[in-house]
């Protein structure tokens, strides 16, 4: 008799050690999915903070675009307020009151506007030229920055799904676990 109660005493500690282990596997497959939490969290804070320096320097590209454009609009202005003074002088040239020296004054005249009119097309043809490259820069990045938080919104789509997932196996395993247990006091007390 001593021996069988030497037994049951065993097997009591031995019953009350798997709740305890269940316990601890339980615990330790919680922190392993806080482990994921994070590792998801320092992910997606890495992700977020690529997407906005991308973002700034989009917007520092756009910036630097729009003032080289207004530097170049007012060059342009300038221009246009220069060619509207020699056009009135030449307007007043072409009616003068002696027309003595009109011709060679004329040639004189309209020689540099032309010159000045071609050299003006010429700035406004290079800054479109230069506008068209960075227009279509800021194009692709701004389809790649639209493709970056559509794939960034699939993959946190994605990561809940898995954690929703998770936890329901996680739910399902300590349900299975604690009518183990409840099977198993059950049949210790049977057998007392």
């Amino acid at each position: 008799m001593a021996r069988s109660n030497a037994g049951d005493g065993v097997g009591a500690t031995g019953m009350a050690e798997a709740p305890l282990n269940n316990e601890m596997m339980f615990h330790r497959s919680m922190s392993t999915s806080s482990c994921l939490f994070t590792e998801d969290e320092d992910m997606t804070r890495t992700a977020l903070s690529e997407f906005k320096a991308k973002e700034s320097e989009i917007e520092r590209r756009k910036m630097e675009i729009r003032e080289r454009v207004q530097a170049q609009l007012d060059r342009v202005e300038e221009e246009t307020r220069r060619l509207a003074t020699i056009r009135e002088t030449h307007h007043e040239i072409r009616e003068p009151k002696s027309t003595k020296f009109q011709g060679s004054e004329l040639e004189s005249l309209a020689d540099p506007t032309r010159k000045e009119v071609l050299m003006i097309r010429k700035k406004i043809d290079s800054v479109y030229k230069e506008l068209r490259p960075l227009s279509y820069s800021v194009q692709k990045k701004q389809r790649e920055y639209k493709e970056a938080v559509d794939a960034f919104n699939e993959k946190n789509l994605e990561k809940i799904q898995l954690i929703t997932k998770l936890m329901e196996e996680i739910g399902q395993l300590a349900g299975e676990s604690e009518n183990l247990r409840l099977k198993k006091l059950e049949d210790l007390s049977k057998s007392i």
